[in-house]
C-alpha cells in the first residue's frame, strides 16, 4: 500500500475520470457561480469559498461534454494548481481510492488531442482518465484568468 497512488474519483455524464488526492483540498456541494467578465473560454465563473473568490472550471466543455443545466446533486471540488487554488464542476465525486503505482500509465503525449490528461489509471472496477489540471487553461487563456481575476478584486 506505500506504493499506491491516491486518487479522487469523479463523474462527468456517467463518464469517471480522476485527480491526484494530493492536489485535492475538499469536495463540496455546488452553489450559485457569479459571473467573471473576460474570464477565459473553459471558465463558468466564480465563487467566494471561506472569503475567497475562486475560479470555477467547466470540466463538462474541457472533455468535450454536452452543457446542461447546473443540479442540486452537482459536486465542488477545490484543488490547487502550480498558480492558484481553483474550483473543478463535476456531476459526482464517488470517493477515494487507492492504485498500484504500476497499474498507471502516464499520458507521455500519447493523447496529444488531450493534453489535460494526465495518465490513465486500471483500477479494480475500471479504467479512470487522470485529468492534469494544470493544463486545464493554456498560458494564454491563464493570462486572461490573471487579468480577469485581478480586474474583479479576487486575487
Amino acid at each position: 500500500m506505500a506504493n499506491d497512488f491516491r486518487l479522487l474519483v469523479f463523474a462527468l455524464d456517467g463518464r469517471r475520470f480522476a485527480l491526484p488526492l494530493s492536489i485535492v483540498e475538499r469536495a463540496e456541494p455546488a452553489v450559485a457561480v457569479a459571473p467573471l467578465p473576460k474570464a477565459p473560454d473553459g471558465v463558468l465563473g466564480l465563487i467566494n469559498w471561506r472569503g475567497r473568490m475562486l475560479a470555477v472550471y467547466d470540466c463538462r466543455s474541457r472533455f468535450g461534454l454536452a452543457a446542461r443545466d447546473p443540479l442540486l446533486s452537482d459536486r465542488f471540488i477545490l484543488a490547487r494548481t502550480r498558480n492558484r487554488m481553483v474550483v473543478l464542476a463535476v456531476d459526482a465525486v464517488e470517493g477515494i481510492v487507492a492504485c498500484p503505482a504500476d497499474k498507471i500509465t502516464p499520458s507521455g503525449g500519447d493523447l496529444p488531442q488531450f493534453p489535460y490528461v494526465g495518465g490513465v489509471a486500471m483500477l479494480a472496477d475500471g479504467t479512470v482518465v487522470i485529468h492534469d489540471i494544470d493544463t486545464f487553461l493554456s498560458q494564454d487563456q491563464e493570462a486572461v484568468l490573471a487579468a480577469a481575476l485581478a480586474e474583479a478584486g479576487a486575487e
